[in-house]
């Protein structure tokens, strides 16, 4: 059994700052990808960020590069999604996953963000 939970949501102006953490609990989590994808009000979810279970690799949306860094810590069994220069367009709920062949298959409850002009 996995469960992913996330923190680190909130309100935040444009320009400013949030760490989203995501906690996992089940075996083997050093074994799997993991990844960010969010959600927006009358929009489907989509791919934000990914990284492979070593940590090594990351991949990033074009929306987020640059500005988006996503880590993980093996032994905490947690994955961390540091968002800079926030954006309005960046409102939405986030949701951590596993991934398996770039598909997940675990999520978490989600967290809001939501970034004011």
């Amino acid at each position: 059994q996995v469960q992913l939970v996330e923190s680190g949501g909130g309100l935040v102006q444009a320009g400013g700052s949030l760490r989203l953490s995501c906690a996992a609990s089940g075996r083997a989590f050093s074994s799997y990808s993991m990844g960010w994808f969010r959600q927006a009000p009358g929009k489907e979810r989509e791919f934000v960020a990914a990284i492979t279970w070593s940590g090594r690799s990351t991949s990033y949306a074009d929306s987020v590069k640059g500005r988006f860094t996503i880590s993980r810590d093996n032994v905490k069994k947690m994955v961390y999604l540091q968002m800079n220069s926030l954006k309005p367009e960046d409102t939405a709920v986030y949701y951590c996953a596993r991934t398996v062949d770039g598909r997940p298959d675990y999520w978490g409850q989600g967290t809001q963000v939501t970034v004011s002009s």
